[in-house]
């Protein structure tokens, strides 16, 4: 990799950790992302192809000096070519570590073939335990097929398998000690998200926002936890705590009152070929224009260097002016 043009920063922030929507229709309609009666999707022509995934994934990582490459959504197993867009992934050189943000819906069909394309693991979303609380978060009655396809996951050696769970207030914030006993008796990695404002309604308020420290207030309640000493975060979202003495631990991802914009390493590309440096960013640069009108892979990875170049130093949410971005979450990738 000696000699690889990088996305650097101006603050000096190098990005290697590329995540990459596939699609911004979901099957769930997750109240803290979504109205339920959905959204209205991208046209199937504004969204990039197999081929144009694959070409961008390919300059990302062979010129540009990415080595994480994450599919997400929407719901990245909604997308028909997901199994061949790892495969190919998978085949760049270098190989790039491949990873896979799912609901986890139809993933106990999936999760052999993926594994077998090359994918390496999965992080899963899982709110609650309860179905009655599932079906009022998801406005669906899927939470058996989420079970299933961590199951799957594990069989497929698809692991660490992490859950990803967002607590919300008066919902379901009394089920951090028993998502981490699930997640402990089942040996997967849990992983808590302070929500986020990246919801469809902007509905978003702080006083409703579940902190990183009311989190470990609860968790406390159930567990012995203590800083994961033993393991240098770097640029890792999460805050790790060990369980109990260990060896488990828990993360704690405080991206509202912990930020860790400074050590952020990662880049985004939406399934419309737009690239973003951050959930929250109100600024894209487009990839598939160019692209589409001809731009050789050069003239790409020099657009996409100058898009990173001008990465903010952080989100801004605690800034009086911080505007919501206008895309939700399904419509940015995770």
């Amino acid at each position: 990799m000696e000699g690889v043009p990088v996305l650097v920063d101006t603050f000096g922030r190098t990005a290697t950790d590329l995540r990459v929507s596939l699609t911004d229709r979901c099957n769930l309609r997750c109240s803290y992302c979504m109205p339920p009666e959905g959204l209205d999707w991208l046209p199937k022509p504004e969204l990039l192809t197999d081929d144009e995934v694959v070409r961008l994934v390919g300059l990302a990582v062979q010129k540009l000096g990415v080595t994480e490459v994450r599919y997400t959504g929407g719901e990245p197993l909604l997308r028909r070519g997901l199994s061949d867009i790892v495969r190919r992934t998978a085949e760049l050189a270098p190989r790039p570590r491949i990873s896979l943000t799912t609901n986890g819906i139809g993933l106990d069909r999936l999760a052999g073939p993926l594994a077998e394309a090359g994918l390496d693991r999965v992080n899963v979303s899982l709110d609650t335990l309860d179905r009655d609380t599932f079906k009022r978060l998801a406005h669906r009655d899927r939470l058996d097929d989420v079970l299933a396809g961590l199951e799957a996951a594990r069989a497929a050696g698809l692991e660490p398998v992490k859950i990803n769970a967002v607590l919300m207030r008066g919902v379901n914030d009394h089920e951090a000690v028993p998502l981490l006993r699930f997640a402990l008796d089942h040996g997967y990695r849990l992983r808590f998200i302070e929500q986020m404002p990246l919801d469809a309604q902007h509905g978003w308020t702080r006083r409703d926002m579940i902190t990183a420290d009311e989190i470990l207030d609860r968790l406390s309640a159930g567990f012995d936890l203590a800083p994961d000493a033993e393991h240098e975060r770097g640029s890792a979202p999460a805050e790790s705590f060990v369980v109990d003495g260990g060896p488990s631990t828990v993360g704690v991802i405080g991206s509202v009152t912990r930020p860790f914009c400074g050590a952020c390493d990662r880049v985004r590309l939406t399934a419309d070929g737009q690239v973003r440096n951050c959930l929250f960013a109100t600024e894209e640069s487009d990839l598939r224009g160019a692209m589409r009108g001809g731009a050789t892979d050069d003239e790409l990875v020099e657009r996409w260097r100058a898009a990173v170049r001008a990465k903010r130093a952080g989100h801004g949410i605690d800034d009086p002016s911080f505007l919501q971005p206008s895309r939700p979450m399904s419509a940015i990738g995770g």
